[in-house]
Parts: C-alpha cells; structure tokens; sequence
C-alpha cells in the first residue's frame, strides 16, 4: 500500500516536516489518519526533533476535507460511533503533543484538513489559501472536532458563523479573528514557518512541552486552576538539567546547549 504520509527530519533544525501526499486534494482518509497517529507517536520519542510542521503537498490543498468516498460505509453503521471516535483520537494526540506543531496551509483547508490544522498549535497560512468547515452543505457538520476547536479558538458566535454558512475564509479574514497566525505569499509558507519554528527549536523542549500543556489544560479550567497547573508544571521544570543550563549560559553569558530530553 502507497503511504500518503511523507516525513522529512532536518536534524540541524531539529524539526520535522510532516507532508499529506494524497493526490489530488490531500483528502483525509481513513489511511492518512492511521498514518498521522503513527507518525506522531514516532515523532513523541525523537529526542532531535523538537518542532513539527504539516503541510499538504502540491500547490493545491493543504487537505480538502474528508474522503466523502468513505462516508456511505458509516450510513446505518453500528460501529459508526467508535469510527468517529478513531478520528477524534489521532486529533486529540496532535493536540497534546509534547512538541510545538505548525499547520502549513498551503491550499485549500476544508472540512477535515481544517479540522487537522486546528488540532496544531499555529496555522499559517499562504495569501491564496481558503479556509472553513463546509460540512453543512452536505447536511452534515463537523465531526472532527471542529464544532469544539474552532469555537474555543475564535468564540462561540463567529464559530457558528462559520458552520452555519459552510462558507470559507480567505486567509486574511481567518488572521483577524485569530484562526490562522500569519499570512504569508503563495509558495513561502513552508520556509516562513521554518523560520517561526526555529525560534522555537533554539529553547528547551523541556520548557516547551510544559508551556503548552498548561496553555492546553489551563485553558479549560478556572483561573484559579489553571494558576495550581501553572506551578505544578513550575516546580517540575526547576528539577529539569536544562534549566541549570539555561540559568549556567546566563550567568556565564553564553548561548545554553539544551539536551532536549
């Protein structure tokens, strides 16, 4: 079977460039999601990558919604919700992921691909790229977490805006509500988010990996409970050799070499 999930480690940048290979709309099939969840579970355990960037290959789509070739299978399917449930399992590790991820919209993000480019933590996005979540016009709505992610992202009210219409956003609209981060010319985003990305790759992955967990979890918490993750994950990161290091190359005014484990 032909992987549609292709992957490139650039070791000097400790990234990782995750690649949807399934022509020609970079649909996600049930394939694509097996091979993301695998992927990312290699990608977990890589000491040397410390970032990860998704992208859709082509010029076209980043990933133009779900295989509607795979929906008549669910019609009437007893194991309908458990099919959803594997869907929402690979997204939900995205969304955990110990590691900054970086969506790389480069064409068309419908329906499922918008759904994927939510679970990472920044979306950015080329000026052409055409953004939304048009699962109504198929009197369906999202089922990928899309009615959670998108509302806790850009609010409740342009949330439904958005799934009510099932009309897509230019990637200048989706910058100012907040849905992608940066807009950037047709054919630079990949390179832009490397740039973004190594401003990242530089600190530790120690630091990192609790930043985002207690953005994550906070998030959906009280203030006051997301004060008590806040130094739960504090006081853990002070047991960590790489803040020795970083607070070593201050005082000896050098550049910290993290071990990035």
């Amino acid at each position: 079977m032909t992987k549609l999930i292709r992957v490139v480690k650039e070791k000097e940048n400790k990234l990782a460039v995750i690649t949807i290979d399934n022509p020609p709309l970079n649909v996600i099939s049930k394939q694509v999601f097996r091979e993301l969840g695998d992927t990312f579970d290699e990608l977990s355990k890589d000491t040397e990558t410390v970032a990860v960037l998704i992208t859709g290959a082509g010029n076209i789509a980043f990933a133009a919604g779900a295989d509607i070739k795979e929906f008549p299978s669910m019609m009437g399917n007893p194991n309908m919700k458990e099919m959803v449930k594997e869907s929402h399992a690979v997204l939900t590790k995205i969304d955990q992921f110990p590691k900054p991820t970086i969506a790389v919209l480069n064409g068309l993000t419908l329906g499922g691909g918008c759904e994927l480019a939510l679970a990472c933590d920044l979306r950015v996005a080329e000026t052409q790229v055409q953004i939304g979540l048009p699962e109504v016009k198929l009197g369906l709505f999202p089922g990928a977490g899309g009615t959670q992610r998108l509302s806790r992202l850009v609010g409740n009210a342009k949330a439904k805006e958005i799934i009510f219409t099932g009309d897509p956003l230019s990637a200048m609209e989706a910058e100012k509500i907040g849905l992608v981060n940066k807009v950037v010319e047709q054919g630079s985003g990949l390179s832009e988010a490397k740039i973004l990305a190594s401003r990242m790759t530089r600190h530790s992955l120690q630091a990192l990996s609790r930043i985002k967990k207690a953005i994550n979890e906070g998030s959906e918490t009280t203030l006051e409970q997301g004060l008590e993750i806040e130094t739960n994950l504090f006081e853990e990161i002070f047991q960590t050799e790489d803040v020795k290091e970083g607070v070593s190359a201050f005082l000896d005014k050098r550049k910290p070499a993290f071990v990035h484990r």
